[in-house]
């Protein structure tokens, strides 16, 4: 199934979701290194701006998302697991870091405990969620162009991706 939410021929989804999970990863590297190396609160600040970052992202990235599910057939599997998905990066990832961000905001150089344990449970949803649209993609075909091969025309020409298809427009 070819995604609906596209931007030069390329799923929106799929190129913006990488923004907000690298903040939302680094940040849990950062936290790492303010808990168990340095108590320096500058890692501690950057961790919170790139959580809001992310934050702000994910909620960018999520909107092509939900375009493209409701795009999936009914009673499939991939609806299914399109749902879990986007459940699971909505209402598991997202929460569990707007929690951390809530309990950072008063002092964000110096975190509780709970918020940096909920930005690790972030890190761990995000891993399955990301299973899930790995999934999704590689195996259902979800966002992926039909007839998509290994010498594909460029998505810009205008082709379409099956071979021997003839352009649309001159039939060659």
């Amino acid at each position: 199934m070819e995604s609906r939410a596209k931007v030069l021929g390329h799923s929106l989804h799929q190129m913006l979701l990488v923004f907000p999970l690298g903040l939302l990863v680094t940040a849990v590297v950062f936290d790492g290194v303010y808990y168990f190396l340095d108590r320096d609160p500058r890692w501690a600040d950057i961790a919170y701006w790139m959580i809001v970052a992310g934050l702000v992202g994910g909620l960018a990235a999520a909107v092509p998302g939900w375009i493209d599910w409701f795009a999936i057939p009914h009673g499939t599997r991939a609806k299914a697991i399109g749902l879990w998905h986007g459940l699971g990066n909505t209402v598991g990832l997202m929460g569990l870091y707007v929690a951390s961000w809530w309990l950072r905001r008063p002092d964000p150089g110096n975190p509780p405990d709970l918020a940096l344990l909920l930005s690790a449970g972030g890190v761990v949803v995000g891993g399955v969620t990301a299973w899930l649209g790995g999934e999704l993609v590689d195996r259902l075909g979800i966002g992926v162009d039909p007839g998509a091969h290994a010498n594909a025309p460029n998505s810009l020409s205008g082709r379409p991706a099956a071979l021997g298809s003839p352009h649309p427009a001159t039939g060659v």
